[in-house]
Formats: C-alpha cells, sequence, structure tokens
C-alpha cells in the first residue's frame, strides 16, 4: 500500500484526506491511502517516517511549512525562492547506497526527501484570469508561510507587495496605520491568515474595510466557510471576491503530480 499524507498540527479536519479518499475512490486507486499524520513538533518527522516505510508523499501545513526545510535533501527552486515548503516527495534510497552510508559513519535516513512549494502553482492558476492592467500593488494581510507562497507569485507577476502584519517587522506596516492610500494604491488584498476559519466564522482581519471599492479584488486563502466576513464585507463594498477552494484543488492536484513523476537530480 502506497501512503501518502498530511502534517501539521492541529489537524482538526482536513480538505487533504477528503479529496485524495475521494480521487482515489473515483479513479478506483486500491493500493493507495492518505492519512492524517499531528505531528507537534517538526523534529518528529524522521521518526514518524520511520513508522510508514510506506510513505510516499506529504502535504505540509501550519506551523511546518518554513521550519520544515532544514530536513530535506533537495528543495525545487520556486520553494527555495518562497523560503517554505507544503509538499514532500519521499524517496527511498538504494540499500546499496544507504548501507555505505552507514559504513562510513554518516548518519541520516534511507530515504530521500524532496521539498516543493504546490501553493505557488494553485494561487497563481486560480489568480491570472481575475487580475486587470490597472492591478499594479497589493496588500497581503498577514506574513506566515501561505503568505510566501503568494509573494513569490505576486513577485513573478511584477506585482508591488505591501504586507500588513498586526507586530512590527522590517519592511511590513501595522494593520492599525493602514490609510486610505494604501487601498487606493493596491486593488488586490489577500488574507493570508487563518482569521476567518470555521468555526470562527465571526473574525475577520482589522481593516478599515470602508475604504474598499468595486475596483478591489479580495482574495481569502480559506475555504471553509465558502464565504468569509472578510469576503462578505469586500462584498458588501462592491468589491470582487474569491475563496481558496480552487488554489486548493490545484495544489492538491499538482502534489499528486509529483509524487508521481520521477525523482528530481540535485
Amino acid at each position: 500500500m502506497k501512503k501518502y499524507g498530511l502534517i501539521g498540527f492541529p489537524l482538526t479536519h482536513s480538505f487533504s484526506k477528503k479529496y485524495f479518499t475521494e480521487k482515489f475512490e473515483k479513479l478506483h486507486i486500491k493500493d493507495a491511502q492518505y492519512d492524517l499524520y499531528p505531528i507537534e513538533h517538526i523534529k518528529d518527522l524522521q521518526d514518524m517516517l520511520d513508522l510508514h516505510p510506506d510513505m510516499c508523499g506529504l502535504n505540509v501545513t501550519i506551523p511546518h511549512k518554513v521550519s520544515v526545510i532544514k530536513y530535506l535533501d533537495w528543495i525545487e527552486h520556486d520553494a527555495k525562492n518562497a523560503g517554505a515548503v507544503n509538499c514532500i516527495r519521499v524517496v527511498a534510497e538504494s540499500p546499496v547506497l544507504a548501507s555505505f552510508l552507514g559504513e562510513v559513519g554518516v548518519k541520516g535516513h534511507d530515504f530521500r526527501l524532496e521539498g516543493f512549494n504546490t501553493d505557488i502553482y494553485g494561487f497563481e492558476m486560480s489568480l491570472k484570469p481575475l487580475l486587470r492592467e490597472d492591478m499594479e500593488g497589493a496588500l497581503i494581510l498577514g506574513d506566515g508561510g501561505a503568505a510566501k507562497a503568494v509573494k513569490c507569485v505576486l513577485d513573478n507577476l511584477g506585482i508591488n507587495i505591501t504586507t500588513v502584519t498586526r507586530k512590527p517587522h522590517p519592511g511590513n506596516i501595522l494593520f492599525k496605520d493602514l490609510k486610505p492610500r494604501h487601498f487606493e494604491k493596491n486593488k488586490l488584498i489577500i488574507n493570508t491568515t487563518p482569521l476567518g476559519t470555521a468555526p470562527n466564522f465571526n473574525e475577520c482581519p482589522d481593516i478599515p474595510y470602508e475604504y474598499i471599492t468595486k475596483e478591489h479584488l479580495l482574495y481569502d486563502l480559506i475555504y471553509n466557510p465558502e464565504k468569509t466576513t472578510f469576503l462578505k464585507k469586500g462584498e458588501e463594498q462592491g468589491a470582487r471576491i474569491k475563496n481558496g477552494y480552487e488554489m486548493l484543488t490545484l495544489q492538491a492536484e499538482k502534489s499528486w503530480e509529483i509524487w508521481n513523476s520521477q525523482t528530481m537530480n540535485l
């Protein structure tokens, strides 16, 4: 049985498990299984993999998208540029190589971990059809692992970025310092925070929604609920809105493609 799964903590609910379980059933794939692996500390990754020698691929979610990088043997260039990984391909090393490493005293593991960021692909493919020529700037709400993929995409598209956070950080601005000019310059507003995720339906980023107009596009990486308070408030101002469901399905399919493709070369 080929095993796949999601690591993160906590894992109270999972889009990925439902998605892949239904995918396997629909395609009559009987030799694959997708499960949840709640890991509070990323240092326990190796022990988890040792317990599941049939593991072929993992998705990575909060809070490990950045901290997992130091445990990988290879990282794809977009993931390296973003500084975050959400997809890992697990490749078994040859028995000969594993034996040799043990003989020469090299500590490690008998599998190779390759890191990717399929959030980049999912976000870009779901965003591009919605962009207009006047969208030269974007407000990114939050600065965690998900924001890194968003920044990578916007950089590639030549869109200027202003990152908004609760705590001071070099180059960022604070939520409390948002002014009308920030909304005039940035017609794209992206929520990368977990605010508004079920069951906390009433939460939303603390921004002055009265400055949003019909010229704005609000994109929320959250998919549950379908329409967050953030999106509702934007819609009330006439803005176009988009949730994260399509991004999730696209990144999931990209992960499946990666897990079933040939091993990358260093």
